[in-house]
């Protein structure tokens, strides 16, 4: 499909940071396919591997990471991009980082980040991802971070929509390299942000029900699910009921991505540029009105089922437990630092503090809890409950 009018064009994009000249050639890239191959060949992406996605240090291997998740709503981008005339690889990009600030053990080790860091500006997984990217992640030598475009800068900071109150991390990087975060972001952004929700929407349905975390009576109590699965028992009446429940599950990814673009479209209709997409002041990509209460229901449904089980519960506390006793050790007594990270620690506040939550921040699971026991012996138990 030919680029639309309000797609984003890399050989119009703002620029970098920092000025690159490279020798030699690197492959016939656009500016946001290095974009997305720099977070792709980043040290921060490979540890997305063993970040907690839903199920906190799982022993089985069939649960989805922070990787795998990320990889799956970077397929779901790609196709409503290419459908849209959008820039595929500016919103295969955005897909693939915008899970790289999130530390070990998902939103139970953000929750004990914010506690720990609230005397020094706070913790938030979206900003800690910008500054992941723009400044710690630093594998070149004429320059902090990864230099990523200005594009997918800002796709990163805004995919959720514009930012009034941006936390310090992301607020300094705003300060050197502004991204205009009153406004909406690009298409390619906001395609970027319903992906993530369509993905976990339904890949989390099909982890919950792996781990007998939810009950298919129980989905079925949802009128939409309960039309999808009788179509797929209509279908398929001989499958096995494991297959019938991965095809309800693409049944609705396809249910929701068709009316995505359906919608979107309409929104877009007289758009002429990117431009006027952020200065539109809504959302342009989107669901239909229908489709939106569905998925707020589901949503609803997933949150009371599934993210806030009694015995998820009571894992993210001990996950909160090792990240508190963590961020202490390593206050108390800064020996318990790596070298490298102990050479480089800051002699003042908030600055130490914030560095010790860098550390912290690119854990992963079980690094987090080997580091536990290194420190104190021990670790809470309970600690995976699939």
């Amino acid at each position: 499909m030919d680029r639309a009018p309000y797609a984003s064009d890399s050989d119009a994009s703002r620029g970098r940071e920092f000025k690159e000249e490279r020798e030699g050639s690197r492959g016939p890239r656009s500016e946001f396919q290095r974009d997305r191959d720099r977070i792709i060949h980043s040290i921060a992406f490979r540890r997305l591997r063993s970040k907690t996605q839903v199920f906190i240090a799982p022993d089985g291997d069939h649960y989805r990471t922070r990787l795998t998740h990320s990889i799956e709503v970077a397929q779901i981008g790609r196709v409503v991009a290419r459908d849209l005339g959008l820039d595929e690889d500016l919103t295969e990009a955005l897909c693939l980082g915008h899970d790289i600030g999130h530390p070990p053990f998902g939103h139970a080790g953000e929750k004990a980040l914010e506690q720990a860091m609230a005397h020094a500006g706070g913790y938030d997984h979206n900003a800690q991802g910008l500054r992941t990217l723009a400044r710690l992640e630093s594998p070149y030598c004429d320059h902090e971070g990864l230099n990523l475009t200005w594009e997918t800068l800002e796709g990163l900071a805004k995919h959720n929509g514009p930012v009034a109150a941006p936390n310090w991390a992301l607020a300094e990087i705003d300060r050197a390299f502004s991204l205009d975060l009153s406004t909406w972001p690009s298409l390619e952004a906001q395609v970027a942000a319903v992906a993530d929700d369509i993905a976990y929407d339904n890949h989390d349905i099909d982890d919950g029900l792996r781990a007998g975390f939810l009950a298919l009576d129980d989905l079925l109590s949802l009128d939409w699910l309960a039309d999808q699965w009788r179509a797929v028992e209509k279908r398929f009446p001989h499958a096995p009921r494991d297959r019938q429940l991965r095809e309800l599950v693409r049944t609705q990814i396809g249910l929701m991505v068709n009316d995505l673009l359906t919608y979107t479209r309409e929104q877009v209709n007289g758009v002429d540029s990117v431009a006027e997409v952020r200065a539109a002041g809504r959302q342009l990509a989107v669901f239909s009105p229908a489709m939106l209460e569905q998925e707020r229901r589901l949503k609803r449904f997933m949150y009371d089922r599934l993210y806030y089980h009694k015995e998820q519960i009571a894992t993210a506390e001990h996950a909160r437990n090792v990240i508190s006793r963590l961020f202490a050790a390593y206050q108390q007594d800064h020996t318990t630092l790596p070298e490298t990270w102990l050479a480089s620690l800051p002699k003042q506040e908030p600055q130490r503090s914030r560095h010790i939550a860098d550390f912290i921040a690119g854990m992963t699971d079980r690094y987090a809890i080997d580091q536990c026991r290194r420190i104190y012996g021990h670790v809470p138990e309970g600690l995976s409950n699939v």
